[in-house]
């Protein structure tokens, strides 16, 4: 038994004469006839009762229209579903990102991936850009939203989707906290608070590059792996950080961002993912990045 003869059937069901269910089908009449009788002998039920004056529905002929209807509507469902995942409009997404992302242009691209696409399910992971690296390699990740510079593999492809100015964090109490704009020569010999290079090696040893064209080498006096907790740690006074210019809305009760005097040294934020993986909800959120960072 094949769909057709379920579409067939339900048409001169609901019709109740072969000749309008063939005209509705587009049919011939003694195929469409033809085509109902072999139906029944594969089920070896009686499903119409004809006569030369009327069709009618048998009693297993009705129960066996209400299926068939059933039977229809899910696999037209089962389509458009397939159809819909095909585009990326359903699926599965599963996105990681690191700590700060979440106080640049991210939440504005999972916004408008959920209102955009509201039947596929965004899962979100927040885990170090070393962590995001492995897992997109190993397929536990789609995409990840990293801190470069990295080391990259072919296997991996890249997009820098923002770029954002370093700023200060220091205790409000801070006797540099005064200026409006501060010089990096000047927080040597500070206690710094730190991410650890295993987590972020790329940002580490970016901060410790600047630090040295400033003339010295940071005094890292305490690790953390999220930049929410660094500043929380600069709250309580056990040092200073240097840290991307979006946390500035990430705002805590005893401490000041200032930004770095003369040129700023910057760090991006950028999108990877495998370029073989045939999934095309990441299209679609490769899509939304762009149209949220245009914007």
């Amino acid at each position: 038994m094949e769909f057709r003869h379920l579409r067939y059937f339900v048409a001169v069901a609901k019709e109740l004469h072969f000749g309008r269910a063939a005209e509705r089908l587009g049919m011939a009449q003694p195929p469409l006839s033809q085509q109902i009788k072999a139906l029944e002998q594969q089920l070896g039920v009686q499903l119409l009762s004809r006569t030369k004056r009327r069709v009618e529905l048998t009693a297993a002929g009705r129960v066996f229209l209400q299926e068939a209807i059933k039977i229809l509507a899910q696999a037209d469902q089962a389509v458009h579903a397939a159809q819909r995942a095909a585009r990326g409009e359903i699926g599965q997404l599963e996105v990681g990102f690191v700590s700060g992302a979440v106080y640049g242009k991210v939440p504005a691209i999972f916004r408008l991936m959920r209102t955009r696409y509201p039947e596929m399910s965004l899962i979100l992971r927040e885990l170090t850009t070393e962590e995001q690296m492995e897992a997109v390699r190993a397929q536990r990740l789609d995409v990840g939203l990293i801190r470069p510079p990295v080391i990259f593999e072919k296997s991996l492809a890249i997009r820098v989707i923002a770029k954002e100015p370093l700023v200060v964090v220091l205790p409000r109490a801070h006797p540099l906290a005064t200026r409006r704009k501060i010089e990096l020569k000047a927080l040597a010999g500070e206690p710094f608070l730190q991410v650890p290079r295993h987590d972020a090696p790329g940002f580490y040893d970016q901060f410790v590059s600047i630090c040295a064209q400033a003339g010295f080498f940071p005094r890292i006096v305490q690790e953390a792996r999220t930049t929410q907790t660094i500043v929380s740690l600069v709250a309580v006074g056990m040092g200073v950080s240097i840290v991307p210019a979006s946390l500035r809305s990430l705002q805590r009760s005893g401490v000041v961002y200032r930004p770095l005097e003369g040129p700023a040294p910057t760090t991006e934020l950028a999108v990877i993912w495998r370029p073989d993986d045939d999934n095309p909800a990441i299209h679609r959120f490769l899509e939304t990045i762009g149209e949220v960072v245009e914007n």
